[in-house]
């Protein structure tokens, strides 16, 4: 029976094999061209590639209503994921409503995408849910101090940088952080990125 290491050691490998036939052969493809004289449009992801995807560790969170949660709970749909605050002010709920937004516009995809929005505090909890009563299916997640400062080291994400609380991340269906897109993304880029992603998973 093969071990835990070995099963996420082809996960990854995976995921790389994805992201490569997704995003780096036609970059590659679209270089060749050039240099012998054709002009192909612009190719490639918009967002930062995580090299080689990580998987974040399995930890034990609650939910917003305070049932225990694990991370694992992610694994099965590609997944869109915001880290900030819970007193999620203007510049928070913007990411929220561009996630919802880049998630309706997959379509008949929609089924195969999922939304998290992580509390790297609990402050002002309270009034998140009225905040948040048009976002219903989305998942939100708190946890222990602790828990959170490990959980953003597994993201790279410094949460006294105010900058990097706009970031989106993208983890694939076996958990493995894969993207990171930050607040200089366009919008139609992580559309595009994700439709992608959805397109050639679903003839692997």
């Amino acid at each position: 029976m093969p071990s835990n290491k070995d099963t996420q050691k082809v996960s990854n490998r995976r995921t790389l094999i994805l992201v490569l036939a997704v995003f780096v052969l036609p970059a590659v493809v679209a270089v060749l061209m050039y240099a012998s004289g054709w002009k192909p449009a612009a190719t490639g992801n918009h967002g930062e590639l995580i090299q080689p995807p990580r998987l974040i560790e399995d930890r034990s969170l609650l939910s917003l209503d305070g049932k225990a949660v694990k991370f694992s709970e992610l694994h099965g749909k590609w997944t869109l994921v915001y880290l900030n605050s819970a007193s999620c002010a203007e510049e928070c709920m913007k990411q929220l409503f561009l996630m919802r937004q880049i998630h309706i516009a997959q379509g008949k995809d929609q089924d195969r995408v999922q939304r998290v929005f992580i509390l790297t505090d609990v402050k002002a909890v309270d009034a998140l849910p009225e905040k948040l009563s048009d976002y219903a299916e989305m998942r939100v997640w708190k946890g222990e101090n602790q828990v959170m400062d490990k959980l953003a080291t597994d993201f790279g994400m410094d949460l006294k940088n105010t900058a990097e609380h706009r970031a989106i991340y993208m983890l694939d269906p076996q958990g493995n952080l894969m993207m990171r897109y930050g607040e200089k993304t366009e919008p139609a880029g992580m559309r595009k990125d994700l439709a992608r992603l959805l397109k050639y998973s679903s003839e692997k």
